[in-house]
């Protein structure tokens, strides 16, 4: 599902323009990247988290040079789903 579709069940659903709920679409995840990319995690209560993951400084492979090279430390967006969204998933998808 596109945003695009998002959008239009939105408005199907509720009745408002969908320019309206493009614009609300369109302002909820700017504010959730905005409060991510200052640290925060947000927390929608029965759908699901997203969280600041921190990955660990590691060692890798450049393949084609065939040479190691370190993997800084660093911060990743992610999202963990509420135990009710996911057994509602497991419940329906077949």
């Amino acid at each position: 599902m596109t945003k695009a579709e998002i959008v239009a069940e939105i408005a199907n659903k509720t009745g408002i323009e969908k320019v309206a709920v493009q614009a609300v679409v369109e302002s909820f995840m700017e504010s959730l990247k905005e409060t991510m990319i200052n640290g925060e995690n947000v927390y929608l209560r029965g759908f699901g988290s997203f969280i600041i993951k921190e990955r660990a400084e590691k060692t890798g492979r450049n393949i084609s040079k065939n040479t190691t090279i370190v993997i800084p430390a660093h911060k990743i967006p992610a999202f963990k789903p509420a135990k009710s969204f996911v057994n509602a998933v497991k419940e329906n998808v077949k």
